[in-house]
């Protein structure tokens, strides 16, 4: 069976398709109720994002459009020290698609959703023409908001960073985007795969064992060079990084040196980099590494007070220094 636009006329077919597949997989006792809005336990500190997912293809080495969704939704929560709990899901669908591939994405989400301990309590079905050409296949976008809960008094975020701080990376760079790239080429290396994961296990390491982190964020679109530039800019620091300690696989790398492409600007979608205390470093890298996908973890550079316009700084593998700006124009293709 196709999705028709009978499926987003709000009436028994869309009654059918929300029962058949989305309850089913996302069954909890909050969205089981099928009311419009769900009723939940709350906190006085609360960390809130949304975010919108348009990958193509749906299905890549290592993941798809629904495990992205959660996972990408999951950790910007986790960045701000929160605990997850809480998920929405509205789905967008072009007239056409396979129910079977969308109840394939549905699992995924569901699965993902139990792995990252979140619940996905409501959420809405919308069905639009098919907006391809007729060669094309019909298409899925997924938006989604998330709810997390804050302990305490408990703050980070750029304003927190200072001056010899170490800068953490929990593992290779560039992986989802080099997945995503080899499948819109037609490129075939199994070894090439998306890293798109939750990240609850390193982040919850960190903050219950103390350590003391002052910034954390997911390296996504505009990869590292990005976000370590917006850190400098919002720190009012220079960040320094060892172009030799900065891990990546060498199937990345190579693919990389092949298409002419900058690791610096090659997005993850299951990678974070953090900025403790110089006194924590060898903490919160062994704490990391010992987490679920945080084995390649490592110290990649330090905070130094800038002296000028903050700027990101690359120790460079022949011994000088470049700074590295923000990724401009379009970092192609879409990675989510």
């Amino acid at each position: 069976m196709n999705i028709t636009m009978a499926h987003g006329s709000g009436g028994d077919a869309t009654s059918k398709l929300i029962e058949e597949v989305f309850k089913t997989e996302f069954h909890n006792e909050y969205l089981d109720k099928m009311e419009d809005s769900s009723v939940v336990p709350g906190s006085s500190r609360l960390s809130m994002t949304t975010d919108s997912f348009v990958v193509q293809p749906l299905f890549y080495n290592g993941g798809d459009i629904g495990r992205l969704a959660v996972c990408g939704t999951v950790n910007d929560i986790l960045m701000s020290g929160a605990v997850p709990k809480y998920l929405t899901a509205a789905c967008v669908l072009e007239e056409g698609l396979d129910v079977e591939v969308l109840k394939r994405i549905v699992r995924s989400m569901s699965e993902t959703a139990k792995e990252a301990g979140v619940s996905i309590v409501t959420g809405d079905t919308k069905v639009i023409e098919h907006r391809g050409n007729k060669e094309s296949e019909p298409g899925i976008i997924i938006n989604t908001a998330g709810v997390g809960f804050l302990d305490g008094d408990m703050n980070m975020g750029a304003s927190y960073i200072k001056e010899g701080d170490v800068v953490i990376i929990s593992g290779n760079i560039g992986d989802h985007h080099a997945a995503i790239m080899k499948e819109r080429l037609g490129i075939e290396n199994d070894r090439i795969m998306s890293d798109n994961a939750p990240l609850n296990e390193m982040v919850r390491g960190l903050l219950d064992n103390g350590v003391r982190v002052h910034a954390m964020r997911d390296v996504t679109r505009g990869g590292l060079g990005t976000v370590l530039n917006e850190f400098a800019s919002a720190s009012s620091n220079d960040i320094y990084i060892i172009e030799e300690k900065i891990p990546v696989s060498d199937s990345v790398r190579d693919f990389c040196s092949l298409l002419g492409l900058d690791l610096m600007y090659l997005g993850n979608e299951g990678k974070m980099v953090c900025f403790v205390d110089n006194e924590d470093e060898e903490k919160a890298v062994d704490i990391i590494r010992n987490a679920k996908y945080g084995e390649n973890a490592v110290a990649i550079g330090y905070v130094k007070k800038a002296a000028a316009i903050p700027c990101l700084v690359l120790k460079t593998s022949i011994g000088g220094e470049r700074v590295v700006g923000p990724l401009y124009g379009e970092g192609l293709p879409r990675i989510c």
